[in-house]
């Protein structure tokens, strides 16, 4: 069983923006591979089924951000799940607008999901799947940056980047963590045709 965990914030207000991207992902995943994301259980909200013949839990934290860690170690712990086995679905401000980066473990690198995850499970040794939301404007604070929404020009091909973290993912069930860095990472997906 492989546990895909996408990071976001709860609330209607935080919907579609950049700090929700794993749940955007998570959302999509759910939809294409017909897995409800509806049970309960450690402030998680999660669904299990199968994705490419593969065993898969999805699972959306709703602790917030900062607190995420804790949940999801508990809901692993609960259902068994090593570490890893986890792919964790995150939006990252280092990577470009439409980057992805595929990580097999390391530090936080200052994203505080990461943070709160690595000290919940003692140690990052977990797959992380990056989606570049890019830098925030001059002027704007980080927290303004990632807990606002698309403009309308990227939020016009954040679906494609959606669907290519979609894939992103696949590729790793389907075919290891080194084959979807090997697809994936340093490719565009925010270039329209």
């Amino acid at each position: 069983m492989r546990l895909i965990v996408g990071l976001g914030n709860p609330g209607t207000q935080y919907e579609n923006t950049r700090h929700n991207a794993g749940f955007m992902v998570v959302d999509k995943l759910a939809a294409e591979f017909g897995i409800s994301v509806n049970k309960n259980k450690f402030d998680v909200r999660y669904g299990r089924g199968d994705i490419e013949n593969q065993a898969a839990m999805l699972a959306k934290p709703m602790a917030f951000m900062n607190r995420s860690g804790l949940p999801v170690q508990k809901l692993a712990a609960y259902f068994k799940i090593d570490s890893k086995d986890l792919i964790v679905i995150h939006d990252d401000i280092d990577l470009a607008f439409g980057r992805l980066k595929i990580k097999e473990k390391g530090g936080h690198g200052g994203h505080n999901g990461i943070k709160s995850l690595i000290g919940a499970f003692g140690g990052g040794n977990f797959v992380r799947l990056r989606i570049g939301v890019g830098r925030s404007e001059a002027g704007e604070s980080v927290t303004d940056h990632v807990l606002g929404k698309f403009s309308t020009d990227k939020a016009e091909v954040l679906s494609q980047i959606i669907s290519g973290a979609r894939d992103a993912v696949v590729e790793i069930l389907r075919n290891g963590t080194k084959a979807g860095m090997n697809l994936f990472n340093g490719k565009d997906l925010a270039i329209t045709a």
